[in-house]
């Protein structure tokens, strides 16, 4: 633990007029006003940090492309972030998934909520998500409840851990 002391000085001026001549008579003069602070600092050891860093809880993401490979499977990527702290489109992005089809490459919004190009289907996990945000229920109003929109969408709530499945493209799925 370290402690810091800090002084800070208050200006204090005194009279003063203003000359025929726009000078003044009496500079003002400044008498510094001690004021004592103390300021304590905290930090966590190595250890305790390490610790901490360990229990956070993660999801495991499943990301199914649009269409079968040559042998008849999906594709499927797989990524592990810490539960609440990133967007489905986020998590996609930093791991080089793709989210949008050739339009959405060219005219999303970047992560807005304003163009509804990133969506994605919840086939497993739901309950480890946000609820759908209101710029969700506008976009998808005509859409199925497992559908949703990557930028809306918060992976976690910093509590839970679990396994979420997405199908991507799902309006592409053969």
């Amino acid at each position: 633990m370290a402690s810091l002391s800090l002084t800070s000085i208050t200006p204090q001026p005194t009279g003063f007029s203003l000359k025929n001549n726009n000078s003044y008579s009496n500079p003002t003069k400044f008498i510094p006003k001690k004021r004592h602070v103390l300021v304590t600092l905290a930090t966590a050891s190595p250890q305790t940090s390490s610790s901490i860093t360990s229990e956070k809880p993660e999801i495991e993401l499943e990301f199914v492309g649009p269409n079968p490979g040559s042998d008849g499977s999906y594709p499927v990527d797989k990524a592990k972030e810490i539960s609440g702290e990133k967007l489905l489109r986020n998590i996609m992005s930093d791991n080089k998934i793709e989210l949008y089809a050739a339009y959405g490459k060219v005219m999303n919004c970047g992560g807005g909520g304003s163009c509804g190009t990133c969506i994605v289907e919840i086939l497993d996990g739901k309950d480890l998500l946000n609820e759908r945000t209101n710029t969700e229920i506008r976009y998808l109003k005509k859409k199925p409840e497992s559908w949703r929109l990557a930028c809306q969408t918060i992976v976690g709530n910093k509590e839970n851990s679990g396994k979420v499945v997405v199908q991507r493209l799902p309006q592409w799925k053969k």
